[in-house]
């Protein structure tokens, strides 16, 4: 009977389909690939410059950038109101001696007097920033950033309105400046703000700040 047993043996059974090792594959640890297989668009490294870089996050600065640039114009518009009625045609007003007066000035070139030919051209050149500057602000996600664009948004629209609504003729009118400094040149509050965004600017661009709030680490 052993023998026999032993002769016939036990028949095979076929596995079931489905059943096989191809269908429970090895467990792999997480973060693993099956060799052979192409990473993953997300396992590969970054190309696009950014490694040594902060990505941008939160909400654009757009409410910064108007507060900025709001205040800024209304400051200067105010202050020329102020000296047009009380200063024009009236003498200097001394504040510290002679190292700073209040005098009103039309000034019909650039900022600090500089270009009194080129009227139009500078006409031109503040709507042209102003332009740039409503481009940038889509990007624009950095507090500094906006900042700087609001104080240079705010100072080329104070100057820009004198430019097209004082005499002598829209688009040809002159600037009012009144703060006078020693040894310098007269100018507004304008142009203050036109040169403090500038040098603003500067600053974050040798921080390696960028408007979209990408700080690069290089």
């Amino acid at each position: 009977m052993a023998e026999a047993e032993r002769i016939i043996g036990t028949p095979d059974i076929p596995e079931a389909a489905g059943t096989g090792p191809e269908r429970f594959p090895e467990e792999r640890p997480a973060g693993t690939r099956q060799a052979g297989t192409q990473p993953s668009s997300e396992e590969l490294p970054a190309t696009d410059g950014t490694a040594d870089a902060e990505r941008p996050r939160g909400r654009r600065k757009l409410p910064v950038l108007f507060a900025v640039a709001v205040f800024a114009y209304l400051l200067d518009l105010v202050s020329k109101t102020i000296v047009v009625a009380k200063l024009e045609h009236h003498a200097p007003v001394s504040v510290i001696g002679d190292a700073l007066k209040f005098e009103a000035i039309r000034n019909p070139g650039a900022a600090f007097g500089v270009g009194a030919a080129f009227t139009v051209i500078f006409t031109c050149i503040a709507a042209v920033v102003i332009f740039v500057i409503a481009r940038l602000a889509r990007k624009l996600y950095s507090v500094p950033w906006a900042i700087a664009l609001g104080l240079l948004l705010g100072g080329a629209l104070g100057n820009l309105t004198d430019r097209i609504f004082r005499s002598p003729s829209p688009f040809q009118g002159a600037v009012v400046d009144f703060i006078s400094v020693a040894h310098f040149s007269v100018f507004n509050l304008a142009d203050s703000a036109i040169c403090c965004g500038g040098v603003l600017i500067v600053l974050l661009s040798f921080r390696g700040l960028d408007p979209d709030g990408t700080l690069h680490r290089d």
